[in-house]
């Protein structure tokens, strides 16, 4: 299933044109983001890959967007938002993404960089709609309230799958590469499912264009494709199904 939700005209960001022959002009910026074992590293690399065959200069990014966060190394050290100690999820909230909200914003006002494109592997998105599934609810309430204040991106792909599928992804990784935040996602459904419908009805309409896509349905490459049509980076238009 794939669903594409456009905002307003008049608050759609003018990034349809090729904006990599435009001098000085802040990247594209494509936000993949969801549950652990969804696919999203595979996705952002698929996205790479693609722009790299287009010829469009790209880079990709993880975590918080500000190059000199203070808080960065401590924050790397904390488990993932959807830990069961909540209190982390208040950490990655207040100490990470508040404060990477005013430095982003800071940063901005340097020159643009090199790259046309910028690919995000994950963002505050998931964290609010961790804390909005199972808490810290008020600390979530209040970042979801303060959401057009954290950067947004021109394209936002929303991942999910079937339960099922996200199981066997788990079964087929190592040991080594499986932490808590893994199991988590594939043994406590009802977690995912209030996850997911936290991330979709409550924080897609701050970014342009939200695109949402089962990985179990659909491959990487042609979810790619999909997202950069929707971004004006490819000659297709064609996005997908669903409302708008």
């Amino acid at each position: 299933m794939v669903i594409s939700l456009m905002s307003s005209e008049r608050q759609r960001p003018r990034f349809l044109r090729p904006v990599w022959l435009t001098p000085r002009r802040r990247p594209v910026r494509l936000l993949v983001d969801g549950l652990d074992l969804v696919g999203k590293t595979t996705l952002v690399d698929e996205l790479m890959t693609m722009l790299g065959e287009l010829g469009v200069p790209a880079r990709r990014h993880q975590g918080l967007l500000a190059q000199r966060h203070p808080l960065r190394g401590v924050l790397d050290r904390l488990p993932v938002p959807y830990h069961r100690n909540t209190g982390v999820t208040a950490a990655h909230l207040i100490a990470g993404f508040a404060v990477d909200a005013v430095l982003a914003r800071i940063e901005a006002l340097r020159p643009a960089s090199d790259s046309a494109v910028l690919v995000q592997d994950s963002y505050v998105d998931r964290t609010i709609a961790a804390g909005l599934a199972e808490g810290p609810f008020l600390s979530a309430a209040i970042a979801l309230w303060a959401a057009p204040l954290f950067p947004r991106f021109h394209v936002a792909a929303y991942l999910h799958a079937e339960p099922a599928v996200r199981r066997a992804r788990l079964q087929d990784r190592d040991l080594a590469d499986i932490d808590e935040g893994d199991r988590r996602t594939v043994e406590d459904e009802g977690f995912a499912r209030r996850f997911n419908a936290a991330l979709l009805h409550h924080l897609g309409h701050r970014h342009g264009t939200v695109l949402v896509f089962d990985t179990g349905d659909l491959s990487p490459r042609e979810i790619a494709r999909r997202i950069l049509a929707a971004a004006g980076l490819t000659a297709s238009q064609e996005v997908g199904h669903g409302r708008a």
